[in-house]
């Protein structure tokens, strides 16, 4: 597999990928879609606490559809 990140998207779809966001917020779901922006559709999307906040929530689910606008993007794990 090529390392490009867009190469990555794609061979990640419909695969279920954890989602860094600037903020320190972390999302896992499905991954259904992305652009050339970088912007991702995420299904059965999970907010997660981020590592270095032990007393954040809990895991809680999100809507069945999370947009996740390409900006805030820091690190995408398949």
């Amino acid at each position: 597999m090529s390392g490009r990140p867009l190469d990555v998207l794609e061979a990640s779809l419909g695969e279920d990928v954890q989602v860094q966001l600037k903020g320190g917020e972390i999302y896992e779901g499905r991954l259904t879609g992305y652009d050339q922006h970088m912007n991702l559709v995420l299904e059965d999307a999970m907010k997660v606490p981020a590592p270095e906040d032990p007393t954040g929530d809990s895991e809680a689910p999100v809507e069945d559809t999370t947009i996740i606008r390409g900006d805030n993007v820091v690190s995408i794990i398949p």
